[in-house]
């Protein structure tokens, strides 16, 4: 057994080898060859994208911090002062991005459907058309709440429509589901290092729409968190403006190697999917059910409910199976007692049946304790 547990976690997550071996390098942040590398990781962010290199209609800021960081940095950035947000919620990221609109004093609304329910496209669409004031509408793509995958596609067909701006929180998604500028109309599409593109924590990257951060240009009311000027400085210099989290983007840089070693997109979601698919039918073999339908379910983290028969303890439950390797995620659900255990990261169908058999030991263990 392995001394560290291998993490089923929507990240951070289990990282490869190499991975790790690319921090063991110090660099120097004003240095050429860290500037290139910073250069041409966002360049393949920006082709993960969709973004065309002859005609680049959005482009890469990097930002320091977690995705909560870009997340705020692009709310306070994008967003006017006198802008007012429709914020779709269903699960815990969604109300953070409506959080952070209250404390960056920007006018907000809440559109919320139940965790198990992704957001209507025509109820939307009268919001918008019975609220002209609403300049942006932010939503998550996977909301790793529960697991559930909303339709992004549709969500911004609709937005489109109704000539808004749409940005997207795209953490639990980016590397490892479809997700195109050139297909999915969006101000900004928001995701960091240690997610689908498995580095390890401490980036968070915006890939925005050109038009759209011209204009925001004395919006952000953070001196840190403002990527305009952090576009501008890159821009300008190729340089961070403050402090990079070097051996994090050296990570990542060797993370994005293996992504596209893997297949890109198109390889790293059809493992996540296979993970998915060996998890949910092991559980299923072992009694547990899945807090979402098949059709909303997202290959990335799944929710399943606590059983609600014998002397099931989670606390226990867990301690049991990090024992044993594995660790997993207690439920984050508003309405529903649940654990969910993670697709992600550099883990294979074998690690996932491994786990699945790890579970059966422990529920084995807690059903003979009187």
């Amino acid at each position: 057994m392995s001394k560290e547990p291998m993490l089923l976690t929507p990240g951070p997550l289990t990282t490869s080898k190499a991975t790790k071996e690319a921090m063991l390098r110090d660099w120097g942040s004003r240095d050429a060859a860290f500037i290139k590398l910073s250069a041409e990781i966002c360049q393949k962010l920006e082709i993960l994208a969709g973004v065309e290199p002859e005609n680049p209609s959005h482009c890469c800021v990097l930002i320091q911090g977690s995705g909560t960081f870009v997340v705020e940095a692009a709310l306070d950035t994008l967003v006017p002062k006198d802008g007012k947000v429709l914020v779709l919620v269903n699960g815990a990221y969604g109300a953070r991005m409506a959080r952070i609109c209250e404390i960056k004093g920007r006018s907000y609304e809440i559109f919320e459907t139940d965790e198990d329910t992704p957001p209507d496209a025509e109820q939307l669409a009268k919001h918008l058309a019975d609220d002209p004031e609403i300049t942006h509408v932010a939503a998550v793509h996977c909301e790793t709440t529960s697991g559930i995958l909303n339709p992004i596609a549709e969500i911004a067909d609709t937005i489109a429509k109704a000539e808004r701006h749409l940005i997207i929180d795209a953490m639990s998604s980016f590397g490892a589901l479809p997700l195109n500028v050139q297909d999915v109309a969006c101000a900004t599409i928001l995701a960091s290092s240690n997610k689908c593109l498995q580095g390890v924590p401490g980036v968070g990257f915006a890939i925005i729409e050109k038009t759209a951060l011209t204009a925001s240009k004395g919006n952000a009311t953070s001196l840190s968190l403002d990527l305009y000027d952090q576009w501008q400085n890159f821009e300008q210099t190729g340089q961070w403006r403050f402090t990079p989290p070097t051996h994090v983007l050296a990570a990542l840089g060797q993370a994005l190697i293996e992504h596209e070693a893997e297949g890109g997109i198109e390889g790293r979601g059809r493992r996540y999917q296979e993970n998915c698919q060996t998890l949910v039918a092991g559980m299923q073999r072992l009694g547990f059910s899945t807090y979402l339908s098949d059709n909303l379910q997202a290959p990335i983290i799944v929710t399943f409910n606590l059983p609600s028969e014998g002397n099931f303890e989670f606390e226990q439950f867990y301690d049991k199976l990090h024992d044993r390797g594995f660790a997993i995620y207690p439920g984050k659900l508003t309405k529903a007692d649940s654990f969910r255990i993670g697709c992600i990261g550099d883990i294979t169908k074998v690690d996932i049946e491994n786990a699945v058999k790890a579970i059966a030991e422990v529920m084995a263990e807690m059903s003979s304790v009187p």
